[in-house]
């Protein structure tokens, strides 16, 4: 079984994908035995992780040291990339791909840097292009909002980072001494009728606007592209922009599957 992890500066996603999908992935979902979540802390050990990854998997009847026989990681964390090198050193008899330079993930690279692309963002470019092929343009609604670009070609080439929500409502409470925390669901209608609604309208509606008016800018410079959008946002987002075709909550985790392919099978 396959263990993929994306720790992002906030959350650190976990996946775990049977024999089947990892020789033969179809879809995102395909195979995944199990998803988690937890809070992304630099100060967590390999043991700490190791527990808790231990416990979700024996939710599910699994166990993490006999049943996990690869293991994909990536991470815009230096100190939670240092102690997922640990817990795989200790925990399991395999070397984890951790998705960085000199890693094959089989996507020409046409950014300035292509060491400074964030590894979340490779890995759902690459599974963008298996799932939905060239020409596409992955929105990822996490800590940031980012826009990542396919171009015809099957190459990545750039995108645009944001804001994303949370730190955007974060800002506004800080700044605004009268605005007081909203639950980020859907409003009523786009005119809010009391302060809770506008916010709500302003954060959902508006930010679907921006994903349109970045989309019609991108497909000006490259042409007519697919939209994927994923992350922890896009299904509150992701209906209310019109230039959104498929939602794919599971995108990083199958890039990361998919990279570990490249580079083990």
């Amino acid at each position: 079984m396959l263990l993929v992890i994306d720790a992002g500066n906030t959350q650190m996603m976990v996946g775990l994908y049977g024999p089947s999908a990892v020789s033969e992935p179809q879809t995102a979902s395909s195979g995944l035995l199990g998803h988690w979540r937890m809070a992304t802390s630099p100060d967590r050990t390999e043991d700490e992780i190791g527990l808790a990854i231990s416990g979700f998997m024996g939710e599910i009847g699994i166990e993490l040291e006999n049943d996990v026989t690869g293991l994909a990681i990536s991470s815009g964390v230096p100190s939670v990339t240092a102690s997922l090198r640990r817990f795989a050193e200790r925990y399991l008899d395999v070397s984890p791909v951790i998705l960085g330079p000199g890693v094959k993930s089989g996507m020409p690279i046409r950014y300035e840097d292509p060491r400074a692309v964030g590894a979340d963002r490779i890995a759902n470019a690459v599974a963008a292009r298996e799932l939905y092929g060239v020409s596409g343009v992955v929105v990822d609604f996490g800590t940031a909002t980012t826009f990542d670009v396919i171009d015809s070609t099957g190459a990545y080439l750039g995108g645009a980072i944001l804001p994303g929500l949370e730190i955007s409502l974060e800002a506004l409470f800080g700044r605004a001494a009268l605005l007081r925390e909203v639950d980020l669901t859907e409003p009523k209608g786009v005119i809010g009728r009391n302060t809770h609604e506008s916010i709500q309208s302003g954060v959902i509606f508006g930010t679907a606007c921006l994903v349109d008016g970045m989309i019609d800018r991108i497909e000006e410079e490259v042409g007519d592209v697919t939209v994927i959008a994923t992350g922890g946002y896009a299904e509150l987002i992701a209906p209310h922009a019109r230039t959104v075709d498929h939602h794919e909550p599971w995108l990083t985790l199958h890039g990361l599957r998919l990279v570990h392919n490249k580079n083990v099978l």
